[in-house]
């Protein structure tokens, strides 16, 4: 059974809704793109974080462990799509939902 935190960012992907939360200690305000689990069996999500405090520049990609997020909520707001991808993500390595396979490709 997924946890609560895997529940509200599928949702928030399902619904292009940003997420707010607090992520190793530092606030994130994050669109989520990518969620399943890594390699471990860990429920992640490949997120661009587009505001909020972090140790290097943003906007950037995060992959955030979601047992690790707290106090996460979604929010109406602009969508932040990030930059192409130059490299395969490997963050999720088994996909639940990925914004631009399952949510984009059915409208």
């Amino acid at each position: 059974m997924p946890s609560s935190a895997y529940t509200l960012f599928r949702n928030a992907i399902l619904g292009e809704r940003q997420v707010v939360c607090s992520y190793e200690r530092r606030h994130r305000e994050l669109c989520p793109h990518i969620i399943g689990t890594n390699r471990s069996g860990e429920e992640v999500v490949l997120a661009w974080q587009f505001a909020g405090e972090s140790s290097g520049p943003l906007p950037q990609w995060r992959c955030l462990k979601l047992a690790n997020v707290k106090n996460a909520r979604a929010r109406e707001g602009r969508w932040y799509e990030g930059e192409s991808h130059r490299s395969t993500q490997t963050c999720v390595s088994h996909i639940d939902l990925d914004i631009n396979v399952h949510v984009r490709k059915l409208r």
